[in-house]
């Protein structure tokens, strides 16, 4: 396995100070992160596309570095109803084509969340069971039959036009595809294109294990995050997992993302590299940092330790 770092913590820095940055923390790689919700400059699709020059200098200025692209993300919701999702799905298939263009084999997304009926103008997650009210089963049909599908369908065959090999689609929440049963409904539909960026730090909230989740995923692994969450002690006890307070709100939070190390020690983060690893993924672990009990600087270094002390080389 081989570290890497989401480039949306240093949005504020030049590109090539960026670069300088990652060199300075010991990182092999960069998962570049442009479009969608992300507003990091450094790599936006649209305009390395128009500029060819543009681009021939930052892959030079990479290189030169001795730094790799481990992926190119574009999180997004392509299935939000509004003009939001006509913008997404636009800077996927953007930055799915630039990934062609470069040679890069992974896009590390979301697999979005649509209406729940037909008119609909905002995006429903449905997580209440599908048999009652009576209503529920067509909303569930109608998200993934009619709307999930034949947008992947379309994305499977864009990335095959353009030499990208895989998917990866974060198992975040507020999304169709949240957890490994969900992205085996759509990965069983479209092909094994689409995978899962495994991220613990999503699963841990939700009350699965992640080290059971990596079991379960196998050969469906196709990226993973290194990002950690805090059950916070005596808050989750009273309100339950389902948070809705500001990430920033740390204080009252059930939960926080934190540094690796921070929500569980690095025995833990040692056994689930180890199965990651023994279940046929050994390719690039990338530090997403979103830590708001510390510094950022404070949490990037430390959890840059605590990855480099524990993932499978």
């Amino acid at each position: 396995m081989k570290l890497s770092i989401c480039t949306d913590v240093m949005g504020d820095l030049s590109f090539t100070d960026m670069l300088d940055k990652c060199v300075k923390l010991g990182v092999e790689g960069i998962e570049m992160t442009g479009g969608g919700w992300s507003r990091a400059p450094h790599f936006r699709a649209d305009e390395l596309l128009a500029d060819k020059g543009l681009l021939k200098t930052k892959l030079k200025e990479i290189e030169a570095r001795g730094l790799e692209i481990a992926a190119l993300n574009c999180s997004a919701n392509p299935l939000d109803p509004g003009d939001m999702g006509k913008r997404h799905r636009k800077e996927m298939e953007q930055t799915i084509r630039l990934a062609g263009e470069i040679g890069v084999k992974t896009i590390v997304t979301m697999s979005g969340l649509p209406e729940a009926a037909p008119g609909d103008m905002v995006p429903n997650w449905l997580v209440y069971t599908k048999s009652w009210p009576e209503e529920m089963p067509e909303r569930d049909r109608y998200q993934w039959e009619d709307r999930a599908f034949p947008l992947w369908h379309e994305l499977v065959k864009l990335a095959k036009e353009v030499g990208v090999e895989k998917y990866a689609l974060e198992n975040f929440s507020a999304m169709l595809v949240w957890n490994p049963e969900t992205l085996f409904r759509l990965r069983n539909e479209v092909g094994s294109t689409v995978g899962m960026n495994l991220d613990p730090s999503h699963l841990f909230w939700k009350g699965a294990d992640p080290i059971a989740s990596a079991r379960a995923l196998g050969g469906a692994i196709h990226h993973c995050h290194g990002k950690d969450t805090r059950i916070e002690r005596g808050l989750a006890d009273v309100n339950g997992l389902l948070e809705l307070k500001d990430v920033t709100d740390v204080a009252n939070r059930s939960w926080n993302y934190v540094a690796v190390g921070a929500g569980h020690d690095l025995q833990w983060w040692k056994e689930f590299f180890s199965v990651v690893r023994m279940v046929g993924y050994n390719d690039w672990v990338s530090l997403e940092m979103e830590d708001f009990t510390m510094s950022t600087e404070a949490g990037i270094q430390s959890s840059i330790d605590a990855l480099q002390a524990t993932i499978s080389r």
